[in-house]
């Protein structure tokens, strides 16, 4: 692996950005400095976490933020579900953005556990 950039999560968390930014365009005007602004932020946190401990020369620095960036996944997963409660999103744009958001907590998930697997054996 040469870079963060060839991390599937990665990648899938820069799809699920461009994905709510697609969204919130939607969302009332209103809600540009609330809950739109709150969705993006979170958003963007996860591949930039993801990223950042990638570039970091610590194990610890790289768990721990992947971990700040499953973080900013739920907060991003309980504020797209109060997009939804709110009739901001459709079920059908719900369910494919929560979808995606699941996919990338299980592998950010799996991905924690495997290097803290790696540095225990060595």
């Amino acid at each position: 692996m040469k870079t963060y950039r060839d991390l599937n999560v990665w990648q899938k968390a820069m799809t699920l950005v461009e994905m709510i930014y697609s969204e919130t365009k939607k969302f009332p005007n209103e809600e540009i400095y609330g809950l739109t602004s709150q969705i993006r932020r979170s958003g963007i946190s996860i591949p930039s976490n993801i990223a950042e401990g990638y570039g970091r020369n610590s194990t610890n620095d790289y768990i721990r933020f992947l971990q700040i960036a499953s973080g900013s996944l739920y907060e991003f997963q309980t504020q797209l579900e109060i997009g939804f409660r709110l009739k901001y999103l459709s079920k059908k744009k719900y369910d494919e953005v929560n979808t995606l958001s699941v996919e990338i907590e299980k592998m950010l998930s799996s991905l924690i556990r495997k290097i803290k697997e790696n540095k225990r054996k060595n």
